[in-house]
C-alpha cells in the first residue's frame, strides 16, 4: 500500500507541518494520492485518498503512539466495540512522519451527539485490559513540552513558562486522585467530534488516545467543553443521562479539569507559528487562565 516502505527522518527536519508537506508526505506514501481530500490537519493530517484513510503524524516522535493505534484498532474489533479499523497492519515511517492507513467509513447519516459518545464510552469503559499489548496511563500533559517547542518564538516565552508551571502543577495533583470509577482502558479524548455516525450507528473514531487511566478522564472532557466552548447545556445533560453519571460531583474534576485546559492551551500553540488565528486563540485561551475566569469562551481548533 504504498512505493515508499520506511524512510529516514532527514527529509524532514526544519520542515513546517503544513498541507503542502503533508501532500508530499502522502504522494510518497500511497499510488493513489492524486485527488486526495484532506479531512483534518492538527496533531496529524488526515487524508481520504483511493477508498482509505491516511493519516500522517507531524513528526517521527510519534510513531510508537501511531503504531500501537492500530493494535487498539484490532483489539476494539475483537470485543465488537464499533470503531474505525485499520487497513493495514503497521505504522510506517515515511520522510520522518509516522503514516497509518484505515479503512474509510461510510458518509455519516447524522452529527454525532453526546449520548452516541456516550453510550461508546460505556463500552469502552466496560472492556478489561488488553491481553496482547499494554496500553500506557493518560499522560494528559506530556505532549505539552513539544507543543510549545513547535511553537518556539511565535508565542511570549512567559506564556510558555506559565504552562509550564501549570502543568507540573497539576501533573502532582493529578498523581494524588482518588477516583470514583474503577481504572481501565478510556479513549482519552472523548468528544462527539471523535464519532462518527454512520448506517450502522455510532462509530469510534481517532484512537491515538487510548490509554489505561481514571475514567474520569473520558468525563471530564464534556465537562470542559460544556463550560469553554459554549454548546448547549442539554447537551450535556444528555451526554450525562446516556452515561448514567456527572463527573462534576467527583472531588477530583477540577484537577483534571485544569489539567485539560492546560494541554489544550499548549496543543493551539503549535499551530501559531503558521496560523495568526491560532495565535490569537492561544493568547485568549492563556489570558484566561492567568485571570482565573472560566467564563470566558474559547474556540475550538
Amino acid at each position: 500500500m504504498g512505493n515508499s516502505g520506511t524512510a529516514g527522518t532527514a527529509g524532514a527536519v526544519g520542515a513546517a507541518f503544513t498541507e503542502e508537506r503533508a501532500r508530499t508526505i502522502l504522494a510518497a506514501a500511497t499510488d493513489a494520492a492524486g485527488g486526495a481530500r484532506l479531512l483534518a490537519l492538527g496533531e496529524n493530517a488526515v487524508f481520504a485518498v483511493g477508498g482509505l484513510v491516511v493519516k500522517i503524524g507531524r513528526s517521527a516522535e510519534l510513531l510508537e503512539r501511531a503504531g500501537l493505534e492500530v493494535l487498539i484498532a484490532g483489539w476494539l474489533a475483537e470485543h465488537g466495540v464499533p470503531a474505525v479499523r485499520a487497513a493495514e497492519p503497521r505504522a510506517r515511517l515515511v520522510d520522518g512522519h509516522p503514516v497509518t492507513y484505515w479503512d474509510q467509513l461510510p458518509e455519516p447519516v447524522r452529527p454525532a451527539g453526546p449520548a452516541d459518545l456516550a453510550a461508546l464510552l460505556r463500552l469502552v469503559h466496560a472492556l478489561p485490559e488488553p491481553p496482547d499489548f499494554t496500553l500506557p496511563p493518560r499522560d494528559l500533559l506530556g505532549g505539552v513540552e513539544r507543543w510549545l517547542r513547535l511553537a518556539g518564538g511565535a508565542i511570549d516565552p512567559a506564556d510558555a513558562a506559565y504552562l509550564r508551571g501549570r502543568r507540573d502543577g497539576f501533573a502532582s495533583a493529578a498523581a494524588e486522585l482518588t477516583p470514583r470509577l474503577p481504572r481501565g482502558p478510556i479513549h482519552g479524548d472523548a468528544l462527539p467530534r471523535n464519532v462518527q455516525v454512520g448506517p450502522d450507528g455510532p462509530v469510534l473514531v481517532d484512537l491515538e488516545t487510548f490509554s489505561t487511566d481514571l475514567r474520569e478522564h473520558d468525563l471530564v472532557v464534556m465537562a470542559l467543553s460544556r463550560d469553554r466552548y459554549g454548546p448547549d447545556p442539554a447537551a450535556y445533560d444528555a451526554f450525562t443521562a446516556a452515561y448514567g453519571w456527572d463527573v462534576r460531583e467527583w472531588d477530583g474534576c477540577a484537577v483534571l479539569r485544569g489539567a485539560r485546559e492546560t494541554a489544550s492551551c499548549a496543543w493551539v500553540a503549535q499551530h501559531a507559528p503558521a496560523n495568526p488565528a491560532a495565535l490569537a486563540e492561544f493568547r485568549r485561551r492563556v489570558a484566561s487562565l492567568r485571570d482565573g475566569d472560566p467564563t470566558v469562551r474559547w474556540y475550538p481548533f
